[in-house]
């Protein structure tokens, strides 16, 4: 973290960038949280350094991911295949474009 100064003057804190924790790590807290019926969420989330609202996150998705989650809800596995496809879809339309270009550059070479 650094200390920013708004425009008001006043200093704050601000991350200066979002930590990535492992697969490894997340599994375990994960189980941490649901082996504690007895601790909340945020007391788990202090003692391991993590913002609890990333560890909620982490718990509801394990949950979606076991089928224990909401109707309409995606699983890691949806999800990575919906980014997938869109990157996929971005890509094709690139692509779409410059041939696009390229027919009608090429028509005007034609006529000429």
């Amino acid at each position: 973290m650094w200390v920013n100064k708004s425009a008001t003057g006043r200093s704050r804190k601000v991350k200066s960038q979002a930590q990535r924790y492992t697969a490894e790590f997340k599994r375990d807290a994960i189980a941490l949280v649901r082996s504690s019926p007895h601790r909340n969420v945020t007391e788990i989330a202090r003692e391991l350094g993590v913002s609890p609202e990333g560890l909620r996150g982490w718990v509801k998705q394990d949950r979606t991911d076991r089928g224990e989650g909401r109707p309409g809800e995606l699983t890691s596995a949806e999800r990575e295949e919906l980014t997938r496809l869109r990157r996929q879809t971005v890509e094709q339309q690139k692509t779409i474009e410059i041939l696009r270009k390229a027919a009608a550059c090429f028509a005007a070479e034609t006529t000429r």
